[in-house]
């Protein structure tokens, strides 16, 4: 790894937004160049198939793909990790961080690939394209706490997923999927629910710890950098309530998986489109709705699964 150096004795330039232009959509995935004291960073990757779009926008912002040095996963779903063993390929030099629970998956990556495919079937190629193994001594298993890169600090924060860092450099927060889908900023964050990890309660207390945080500003996976304000997170916890809400009354009132995923998608979409035109198709392009209703139907689950065993109502 490159030499360390003294965190105060260099001004950092500002995180860089590189959006990755998923499947010809602007605005929907984001990566994030961070300089550090220990060399050029990139938050998230996005999967294989935006290869070339990260690539035209490191040039944009004055630096090549062979100058990374180190590549920060907030998690391993596809729209994030997907490139790092591409990207380990080409940059021999490069370094991945990712939680301890997602590492096993990016060495052997089967098992990932076949919980993706369960949901994506016939679309695999054509949403992530190639998903290589990383190297093991090029691979660092992160646990939340730690100081890594001359200053980046480490949080566990699952909910969306269970393998799910955030990273704080500076007054800069980088929250992956945990702080939410935000196409605007007239947009009131809303909760990404894909099956198979969403835990509510976990998610509530990464919320906490994010909330508490001295930083000065929010950057997003989907999409983009919001100062860093009781507002994000209050309306992020409202759309949780809300979109939780919808899913389980219905699922209780015995409502098949189909009819549910079709009243939720129309209220979902009112409640964008009502704070901007155009904001549901955006949305949609980052995370299709039948999507947050699988997650929350397996967290449901899960949760009444769990009250059973516990002697609770059967």
């Amino acid at each position: 790894m490159p030499g360390r150096v003294d965190p105060g004795s260099v001004e950092r330039a500002a995180p860089k937004l590189i959006d990755l232009n998923f499947l010809g959509e602007r605005g929907s995935v984001a990566a994030y160049l961070l300089d550090t004291p220990d060399g050029l960073a990139l938050v998230d990757c996005g999967p294989s198939t935006t290869l070339g779009a990260l690539e035209s926008g490191m040039r944009a912002h004055g630096a090549e793909l062979g100058d990374l040095r180190h590549l920060l996963l907030t998690h391993i779903h596809l729209d994030h990790a997907g490139a790092a063993g591409s990207l380990q390929a080409r940059i021999p030099e490069l370094q991945v961080y990712v939680h301890e629970r997602g590492a096993p998956h990016l060495l052997g990556p089967e098992r990932l690939i076949a919980s993706a495919t369960q949901i994506y079937g016939d679309q695999m190629a054509r949403l992530w394209g190639e998903f290589r193994p990383l190297d093991e001594h090029r691979l660092h298993a992160l646990s939340g706490g730690e100081t890594i890169l001359g200053g980046v600090r480490t949080f566990y924060t699952p909910g969306h997923a269970v393998h799910h860092l955030a990273y704080q450099s500076g007054g800069e927060l980088f929250v992956g999927d945990v702080g939410g889908i935000r196409v605007d900023a007239r947009q009131s964050a809303r909760p990404p629910t894909p099956p198979p990890d969403i835990d509510l309660e976990a998610w509530a207390q990464s919320i906490e710890v994010l909330r508490g945080l001295d930083a000065d500003t929010l950057h997003l996976a989907h999409f983009g950098s919001y100062p860093h304000d009781s507002a994000h997170w209050d309306g992020l916890e409202a759309s949780i309530r809300t979109d939780a809400g919808r899913v389980e009354w219905r699922l209780a009132a015995g409502e098949t998986l189909a009819a549910v995923t079709a009243t939720y998608t129309l209220e979902l979409e009112a409640d964008l489109e009502a704070e901007g035109h155009g904001f549901a198709h955006r949305y949609a392009a980052t995370c299709p709705p039948w999507m947050n209703v699988q997650g929350l139907a397996r967290y449901f689950s899960r949760k009444a699964g769990r009250s059973t065993e516990s002697g609770g109502p059967r």
